[in-house]
């Protein structure tokens, strides 16, 4: 028997946003996991990047505009999007694949572009009855004419405390925790300094977990077993505690915190954010759960983290799914996805 073609996989990382390194941290241990042997279908792997400079290459190759890297590309199977944030992960890079035919791991065009916007994301699940932070979005031009009627709005939502973060954006990037009213102004500047615009949500106490999602929003879905997030004390769920090995959170799957219950309800959640969403492939759907009532909704991930630290690989493999399996599954749904869709 003639063995089989080998499957030519294109991964994509890197892009300008914040999230630049540890796009290059996932696209490395996806290039490894899909080149080790072990598949009954050998696969050949092709590295592009976009550097900062929006340039592009592959296998080193470059500096190359879009067009002729794609161009390179075209001979692929299937593009895996190891991109994070801005570009790679607002529908900017699916439109652009969509344009010259290549098929490419994860959500299309619309989904990507919704779970990108924070505000957007929260109209949408609140008008299917998901739970969410009460809150608001207030624009810079607010902020630069009327401090005061924002500060004034931001106490309405209670004198818990609040999280003050980027309408777009990933990885608790500019991003703050803020406890007391004095301290909100500086959190808001920071949130306004990528130019955008600022979301201010009331402080849910609780429980914080998350939880992946394999499949199309129109298909049967496998929503994984939800994990714990367990930050340092006094600390949120930020960039460094996602991502420092040494300092950062203790995440824990399954969840302790929450019994069978509470487990299924995330669970049923994370469904629904999903199919709602319109998710394609996989995404990881983060809640925090308070001591009464349901999971509230904090985001839908569409091109979740998958380093070795990651949430998604871990949720994986507490149910027996290794990390080159999980990856060679997303791809495997990015192919039998209908062109087009």
């Amino acid at each position: 028997m003639d063995a089989p073609d080998p499957l030519t996989v294109a991964v994509l990382a890197g892009g300008r946003s914040s999230e630049r390194e540890i796009s290059l941290v996932t696209g490395r241990s996806v290039r490894e996991a899909l080149a080790a042997a072990g598949s009954p279908r050998p696969v050949r792997v092709l590295d592009a990047r976009i550097e900062t400079s929006g340039a592009w290459t592959v296998e080193g190759d470059g500096p190359l505009s879009a067009a002729e890297a794609l161009a390179r590309l075209g001979a692929a199977d299937v593009c895996f999007l190891a991109l994070h944030g801005g570009a790679g992960e607002d529908g900017t890079i699916q439109g652009l694949l969509e344009t010259h035919d290549l098929p490419y791991t994860g959500s299309g065009v619309r989904a990507s572009a919704l779970c990108m916007d924070k505000h957007a994301l929260r109209l949408v699940a609140a008008e299917v009855g998901l739970a969410v932070p009460p809150g608001f979005v207030a624009s810079g031009r607010d902020w630069a004419r009327v401090p005061e009627a924002v500060l004034d709005r931001a106490r309405t939502l209670g004198d818990g405390g609040w999280f003050v973060k980027p309408r777009f954006g990933g990885s608790s990037v500019a991003t703050s925790a803020v406890a007391r009213p004095g301290e909100l102004t500086a959190a808001i500047d920071r949130a306004l300094s990528d130019g955008g615009d600022v979301l201010l949500e009331a402080w849910v106490r609780g429980v914080e977990v998350s939880c992946g999602v394999l499949g199309d929003h129109d298909g049967e879905l496998r929503v994984l077993m939800p994990i714990e997030i367990q930050p340092a004390a006094g600390a949120f769920f930020d960039y460094q505690q996602k991502y420092d090995a040494e300092r950062g959170a203790r995440e824990l799957c399954p969840p302790p915190s929450l019994d069978e219950r509470g487990r299924d309800r995330v669970r049923e959640a994370a469904e629904r954010a999903h199919r709602t969403a319109g998710c394609r492939g996989y995404s990881r759907v983060d809640f925090i759960c308070p001591p009464a009532g349901e999971p509230v909704l904090l985001e839908v991930n569409t091109l979740p983290g998958l380093t070795p630290r990651s949430l998604l690989p871990q949720e994986a493999a507490c149910e027996g799914l290794g990390y080159r399996d999980l990856v060679l599954e997303i791809v495997d749904r990015a192919l039998a996805r209908p062109a087009g869709a």
